[in-house]
């Protein structure tokens, strides 16, 4: 069956989407453009047009599959309720057993971050837009008188790199930690971000 001929755009997502795909089951480094081609059953040649090298695909589609996550994240940030709320609900959705995709993508980028300067400047502005869209609500809610934090932005910092933390160990070594007593312990590091009593604390 003859394949349909797609637009600029939509060729272009399309073999982003192959890509991340192609990186989660094979890994960066072992992942290549005729993996690509294979899997859309298109030429390399193509690939190489609208992407010129590996390091530039694998690049877009870290772009591509982050941005998706993003726009759910800010969509959740911007919901007509208070800032704690919506805290809570994207510290949720972006736990490791929540509803995010892509951890074993992104733990896979990290890596080869450490020795492809291209994907780090990605990788580095990907994660900096979390750490903002975080740090923001937090200033939401202590300008609204929710919470108080001095310091929203290492709070935020603090709160993703715990949830990183996390998502390596779930992503890596599957079982090693209870949803529940990982829930926990993200609700116990809110609560100390924003000087809220524990659930269950005497208010005096």
């Amino acid at each position: 069956m003859a394949r349909v001929r797609l637009g600029v755009a939509e060729r272009r997502a399309e073999l982003l989407a192959a890509t991340v795909e192609q990186i989660e089951v094979r890994g960066v480094a072992a992942v290549r453009i005729a993996d690509v081609a294979a899997a859309l059953g298109v030429s390399n040649a193509l690939v190489l047009y609208h992407f010129s090298t590996k390091e530039k695909l694998v690049s877009a589609a870290f772009t591509h599959a982050a941005e998706a996550d993003l726009a759910h994240l800010r969509t959740v940030l911007k919901r007509r309720t208070t800032a704690l709320r919506r805290l809570r609900a994207a510290v949720r959705w972006y736990a490791p057993t929540g509803q995010a995709k892509g951890w074993r993508l992104w733990i896979e980028g990290w890596s080869a971050a450490l020795r492809e300067p291209a994907l780090r400047t990605v990788t580095r502005d990907l994660d900096q837009q979390w750490k903002a869209a975080i740090a923001g609500v937090i200033e939401e809610g202590v300008a609204a008188g929710e919470f108080t934090c001095s310091d929203p932005r290492d709070a935020a910092l603090r709160l993703t790199a715990l949830l990183d933390g996390l998502a390596v160990q779930m992503t890596s070594y599957g079982g090693t930690l209870p949803r529940a007593r990982m829930l926990a312990w993200v609700d116990e590091a809110l609560t100390r971000e924003l000087g809220l009593l524990p659930a269950g604390s005497p208010t005096g």
